[in-house]
């Protein structure tokens, strides 16, 4: 397959799950996600395979805090919980995704741990600093006509280059990022922001999703991102 009909699937299969996305009922949509049940509505992205590799992967040790970039319907938020976390900050620009979250938060019971807040990035989150932090930001260069396309597309690159700018003040010193990208994504792109900002990026799973393509050509990938200097000292 080469690059062009790549960009042409990938085109029409995100077109098509921005449709579905509007074109949820009202009341909302029950979603099975790793075995547990989510409700999703209208204007928030559904639940996929895009983020099983950081839900399948990412680590948190009982107590620590994490910080959930880009919380759609809260899923990633929620499995920090089954996990362990003792305080979670879960923040999204769309107030649909906020609507969902607070759903699902008091549906799993985690009100006591996690704290959904609407904020563009880190607007709104203060002074904090998390052991953890992880983000499902969009993963193409693409300009989005609203904000059902910004959970897919990045105009100009801006969330994505604004994350990485910021980030590293609301991460502990020891702390560490949980970053999810597509192989249709910005990957090289990704990895030179967080080069540039002081930190090193390794890959730690990936998923095939055949119900992007039945040829299975989209792959999803968690990437592990530290300070350079964490690497240095061990």
């Amino acid at each position: 397959m080469d690059n062009i009909s790549l960009l042409e699937r990938t085109d029409l299969w995100q077109q098509e799950r921005q449709e579905a996305i509007k074109a949820l009922p009202r009341s909302g949509k029950a979603i099975q996600y790793l075995g547990k049940e989510f409700r999703v509505y209208p204007g928030t992205f559904l639940p996929f395979a895009d983020s099983h590799p950081l839900v399948n992967n990412f680590h948190i040790n009982p107590g620590e805090s994490v910080l959930d970039v880009g919380t759609g319907s809260g899923v990633i938020a929620i499995f920090a919980c089954y996990k362990g976390a003792g305080r979670v900050v879960a923040v999204d620009v769309n107030p649909s995704a906020i609507r969902s979250a607070k759903y699902n938060v008091r549906q799993h019971g985690f009100e006591h741990v996690v704290e959904v807040k609407q904020s563009c990035l880190f607007q709104q989150v203060g002074q904090d600093q998390f052991d953890v932090i992880t983000a499902n930001l969009p993963f193409r260069i693409k300009p989005a006509h609203d904000i059902v396309a910004q959970s897919q597309w990045d105009t100009d690159f801006k969330t994505n280059t604004g994350f990485f700018t910021e980030v590293g003040k609301y991460l502990k010193p020891n702390g560490r990022i949980y970053f999810s990208q597509a192989n249709f994504g910005a990957i090289k792109e990704i990895k030179a922001l967080a080069k540039a900002a002081g930190f090193s990026v390794h890959s730690l799973g990936s998923t095939v999703a055949k119900e992007v393509d039945k040829a299975g050509y989209a792959e999803f990938t968690v990437f592990l991102i530290k300070r350079m200097e964490l690497e240095s000292a061990i």
